[in-house]
């Protein structure tokens, strides 16, 4: 009898194993199991659901009003991200610059101005440094120098009305020569270093530009309007693609457009290896304006990090609208141009004009 038994509980034990652990059987089993939690256990599936989106949605809404809260005081929640910062501030200029998110800080900017004699222009220049920060330092520290004792001999000799210079050739013979400087001592040290150029010459009825590279300046005019005051220098611009391949270089692309396939830009102080083959050339292009014309409210100096992230226009009316903060909008904008993502230093320069003529 016993034996028996033990017989037809092994028969049905090996039954029950044969169907109920079946795969299709396992999978029905659980999709009964979900269906009866669902439909019997409403109230605490939802509450679950619901306290994870909450949960999902209150952060969305912090980042949103932290990314929202363009009118940055005080410790900003992102400076303890950024390795380094650079103020400066005077009474109508300032500066703003950070590493951001490079491993070095190649950007320099040198603010030269005699607000009170006038003995010559106000000088303003960005330089933004690529192989290291040789280049940009040293035409941080030579160039406007340069500028200056130069411009104060033109401004005696004007006065004489014995001067054959103009704003424009001083700046072109200053780059230039700070260029064959530059070139001399970092190859010497088989350094290659390069940095791009951009300096602005203010006088109380004048504006002079001058640009090397992709920094670049716009200014907002009276109205409103952004009005470019240089053009980045780029490999695949036509002008600059023909002077390319008549000096026997190259473009090529990888992420960029690149000379030699190495650097970003066509024209540039420093790179010796590129300069030797003469497919980088130091050549400013210069532009001037008349203030009293265009009446100007503000200038606008830059690294390329943030013309990565904003278009003239955009850049002109997020500074218009925060003209009242302490750096008149520079520390904004240059925080909210690392918020959209800019992986480059950043540096912003505003210059405010005042009146018909602009005071510096």
């Amino acid at each position: 009898m016993i034996e028996d038994t033990m017989t037809l509980l092994s028969l049905l034990g090996r039954i029950m194993r044969y169907f109920l652990l079946r795969p299709e059987t396992l999978f029905l089993l659980c999709i009964s199991l979900a269906l009866w939690s669902y439909f019997f256990h409403t109230d605490e599936v939802k509450t679950i659901v619901k306290s994870s989106r909450d949960a999902v949605k209150m952060v969305k809404g912090k980042v949103a009003e932290m990314m929202q809260n363009e009118r940055f005081g005080g410790l900003d929640v992102l400076d303890a991200e950024f390795s380094k910062t650079w103020e400066f501030k005077t009474h109508n200029v300032a500066v703003y610059s950070i590493q951001g998110r490079r491993d070095h800080m190649e950007d320099r900017f040198e603010v030269l101005a005699d607000t009170v004699n006038k003995t010559h222009p106000s000088i303003f220049g960005v330089f933004d440094g690529h192989g290291g920060e040789a280049a940009a330092d040293f035409a941080k520290t030579r160039l406007p120098e340069a500028l200056r004792q130069q411009l104060l001999i033109y401004e005696r000799e004007r006065e004489k009305e014995r001067s054959g210079l103009s704003y424009p050739s001083i700046l072109e013979q200053q780059i230039l020569n700070v260029d064959r400087e530059m070139l001399d001592k970092l190859s010497a040290s088989y350094n290659e270093a390069g940095t791009t150029c951009l300096v602005a010459l203010l006088s109380d009825k004048e504006l002079t530009v001058a640009n090397v590279g992709d920094s670049r300046g716009v200014l907002c005019d009276k109205n409103g309007n952004a009005v470019p005051l240089s053009h980045d220098h780029k490999p695949y611009q036509l002008k600059e693609r023909k002077r390319i391949k008549k000096a026997g270089g190259f473009i090529s692309f990888n992420g960029s457009w690149r000379v030699q396939g190495i650097l970003a830009m066509s024209r540039s102080l420093g790179d010796y290896p590129l300069k030797n083959l003469n497919v980088v050339i130091p050549d400013p292009d210069i532009m001037s304006f008349d203030l009293d014309k265009l009446q100007p409210q503000f200038m606008i100096l830059a690294s390329d990090g943030l013309w990565d992230t904003f278009s003239n226009e955009e850049a002109v009316r997020y500074i218009r609208e925060r003209l009242d903060e302490p750096h008149f909008g520079a520390k904004s904008i240059v925080l909210q141009s690392f918020y959209r993502g800019c992986p480059d230093n950043i540096t912003v320069m505003v210059v405010k004009f005042k009146g018909k003529a602009g005071e510096h």
